[in-house]
């Protein structure tokens, strides 16, 4: 007795969800996402303010984007992603619909559920999209790592560290500066 396939879906299916459902699409399997913690979102914005304020303060072209936003990894957008965090280099990505190709940062805050598509799931997906930095915000373990792409280097700090963002030279996000509890 042969398996029943597995139904692939497409990036229509993503557009074709209720308002307010989110979800992944990753190598045409849906990955619906729950709404995240206090907690979680107080880090992503503390995260998004100290990134946006320092390309502001530089005039740098990069922009930052917090979910939900849309990022296609691919230019068949067979993998729809909403990282916490985005940043994008390149304008020309950039269209009304998100980000189509791969962001040059992105950060992701681990939630219960999360854990294991942040961990290789999409760590995988983001290395082979071409992300030249990935970050791991992990408030359960205490732990933040850094993976630079592009000259394979990992780096993992506390929440009482100030970790250096690889993309930029003089950029360091001291995490101890503020409690996340």
């Amino acid at each position: 007795m042969a398996l029943p396939e597995e139904k692939l879906y497409t990036i229509e299916d993503i557009y074709r969800l209720p308002d307010g459902e989110r979800a992944e699409l990753i190598d045409g399997r849906i990955y619906y996402m729950s709404p995240p913690s206090r907690r979680h979102q107080k880090i992503t914005g503390w995260l998004y303010q100290k990134i946006a304020n320092y390309i502001s303060q530089k005039g740098g072209v990069c922009e930052v984007y917090a979910a939900p936003f849309a990022v296609f990894l691919n230019e068949n957008h067979a993998d729809y992603v909403e990282p916490d965090i985005s940043v994008i280099c390149d304008p020309e990505r950039l269209d009304d619909r998100g980000c189509c190709g791969a962001p040059d940062w992105i950060i992701e805050v681990v939630s219960p559920g999360s854990r294991r598509m942040d961990y290789s799931v999409k760590f995988f997906k983001y290395q082979a999209a071409g992300v030249r930095e990935y970050w791991l915000v992990d408030p359960d373990k205490n732990r933040i790592t850094v993976w630079n792409f592009e000259n394979s280097s990992t780096e993992e700090y506390t929440f009482s560290d100030a970790a250096a963002a690889g993309i930029y030279d003089d950029l360091t996000i001291d995490f101890s500066e503020v409690s996340f509890a």
